[in-house]
């Protein structure tokens, strides 16, 4: 395994790369064990692995604290080792933006709502590095993580409204959420949660999975998110920022038990921590 942090080195070891597809895992890496997910998924689709730990700052906005995000490259490192990755490319900022550095990437639609309203200029930041890690590492596919679903659907329409071709769109995979027994999402965010905090947490997915056979079963959906909010709040969360059903390509707002595939999306707050989930509402 190779960990390459310049882009004139990467070059060369892609271009070595022989024997069969590549595959892409973008990462700020402090990777756990849905990381290590996408990892196993991608060695499904391609003979080769490459891995990026990138800690972004053009997708942290004024009150985010870019410099307190954990950065662990060695112990990352050997994590990756473990799962046979082929290589790392772990770059330095001032490698990925170079001096006088002035474009930026912003998708339209998919990007706004959600997490795009409290986190502005959030997911343009999101779609211009993923754009520059596939145009550097040029993958035939690229996965990430069902959880993040809104960048999720910022990425596959970046991909495809920009004609890429490595990868194309159509082979940006999602990856099932990972989740604790409890039925928490793994996330990064998770160490900052208090043990208390920790416990109450496990509410959001319950209480999602709730909403969510209320709406396939039937039932209105405003009537369903109410309660799906009203249990947040009741169990210890101190706030709910949102609680949507959106369709799950576009995210348009859906109002009504929907006759297509969609994503029941939820961020709320407990402690301090922010934390955000979705589950499939319905397949269609």
């Amino acid at each position: 395994m190779r960990i390459i942090h310049r882009l004139d080195e990467l070059r060369k070891a892609r271009a070595a790369l022989k024997g069969g597809k590549l595959a892409l895992v973008p990462t700020m890496g402090a990777l756990h064990d849905g990381h290590l997910a996408l990892v196993r998924e991608a060695k499904w689709h391609a003979a080769r692995v490459v891995v990026s730990i990138f800690v972004n700052p053009r997708q942290f906005g004024v009150n985010e604290d870019l410099d307190a995000y954990p950065r662990q490259l060695e112990r990352d490192c050997a994590l990756l080792q473990t799962e046979g990755v082929d290589l790392i490319w772990a770059p330095t900022a001032e490698e990925m933006y170079r001096e006088g550095y002035a474009t930026n990437v912003a998708v339209a639609g998919v990007s706004e709502g959600l997490c795009g309203a409290a986190r502005p200029g959030h997911f343009d930041g999101v779609a211009t590095v993923v754009c520059k890690l596939f145009n550097q590492v040029e993958p035939d596919v690229a996965l990430f993580g069902e959880k993040d679903w809104q960048q999720l659907a910022v990425i596959r329409r970046m991909a495809r409204d920009l004609d890429l071709r490595r990868p194309h769109a159509d082979m940006v995979f999602g990856v099932p959420t990972v989740r604790e027994q409890d039925g928490l999402a793994l996330s990064s965010r998770n160490a900052y949660l208090s043990a208390e905090d920790r416990a109450r947490a496990a509410v959001l997915p319950a209480a999602i999975k709730k909403a969510v056979a209320e709406i396939s079963g039937g039932k209105p959906v405003a009537e369903a998110l109410k309660r799906l909010r009203a249990a947040l709040l009741s169990g210890g969360f101190d706030a709910v920022d949102y609680a949507e059903l959106r369709d799950a390509e576009t995210l348009v707002e859906l109002t009504e038990r929907p006759t297509d595939h969609a994503r029941l999306l939820v961020a709320a707050r407990i402690g301090g921590t922010r934390l955000i989930d979705n589950m499939e509402a319905w397949s269609g």
